[in-house]
């Protein structure tokens, strides 16, 4: 029986619970690894139906037959993940790494930039995508960059810079994504996983409608009645009629960057262990 002690010396905290990083909670559940999430209070994930971030909302959510429930207390998370489910906290500082004392910290915010994680946040530290240099303040970085390298572990040096492109998906890119046209309330009009035609409205922010950009299915929708910033991600619409099952279902660019955290992970700690 794993006790309380041993699930802290081999915790791994993961901050941010969005759809790369619940690829990577996903994984490292699996292979065995204790796993806290830290969120924000009011995570504005799309691809809600595979994000362990939206337990923040609905105290409990289920992805792929894992199960995540929030908690607030280091406590709670252990007596979590003793019945085999994820702890998610809300945590935006990421306040409770130092009283916990992890064995590895993911910062899987993927903000684009580093919001304050270091090498001293715990013996294993990695980043996801840009904003961080490996061998600076943290020990390896994650490509999150779709092409030949994506899911390659840095040990020196950083991620490739942010594009502001999304990868093109059936011969559209940048737009299958759609951005809020105004600041306002947001209410869904089509449900992710509904067939859309271009122009259809999808949304409404404020009265304001928002069209699709293209034909397809929706793969991702902010929550209902969200405060949404002009300019907010907000959905995205996958052209590929025969892949609506995705909609539930981690990407294989999450698992493929959970792929590059995992070695990231073992090297590291072997290299440890030889020194």
């Amino acid at each position: 029986m794993l006790t309380y002690e041993t699930w802290q010396k081999n915790l791994v905290i993961v901050r941010g619970g969005g759809d790369i990083a619940t690829g990577t909670i996903f994984k490292l559940f699996q292979c065995g690894f204790p796993v806290l999430v830290l969120e924000i209070a009011n995570p504005s994930c799309i691809r809600r139906t595979i994000s362990f971030c939206e337990a923040v909302f609905d105290d409990n959510v289920v992805v792929e037959g894992i199960s995540a429930c929030k908690v607030s207390s280091l406590e709670e998370a252990y007596a979590i993940y003793e019945k085999n489910a994820v702890p998610v906290m809300i945590d935006p500082r990421g306040t409770v790494i130092k009283e916990a004392n992890p064995a590895v910290v993911v910062d899987a915010i993927l903000a684009k930039k580093n919001l304050g994680t270091t090498m001293q946040d715990a013996p294993i530290v990695i980043g996801l995508g840009p904003g961080f240099i490996a061998g600076k303040d943290v020990h390896a970085v994650i490509e999150t960059q779709r092409g030949h390298d994506l899911g390659r572990v840095i040990y020196k040096g950083e991620a490739s810079p942010n594009t502001g492109i999304p990868g093109v998906i059936a011969g559209y890119g940048k737009e299958r994504v759609i951005h809020a046209p105004c600041e306002g309330i947001l209410h869904i009009e089509k449900q992710i996983g509904d067939e859309v035609q271009k122009g259809d409205i999808i949304a409404t922010i404020d009265g304001v409608p928002v069209p699709a950009t293209i034909p397809g299915i929706v793969r991702g929708m902010i929550r209902e009645e969200y405060q949404v910033s002009q300019g907010l991600k907000m959905a995205d619409i996958d052209p590929r009629l025969a892949e609506k099952e995705n909609c539930h279902r981690i990407s294989d660019k999450a698992r493929c960057v959970a792929g590059g955290v995992l070695e990231a992970i073992m090297h590291l700690s072997m290299e440890k262990t030889e020194g």
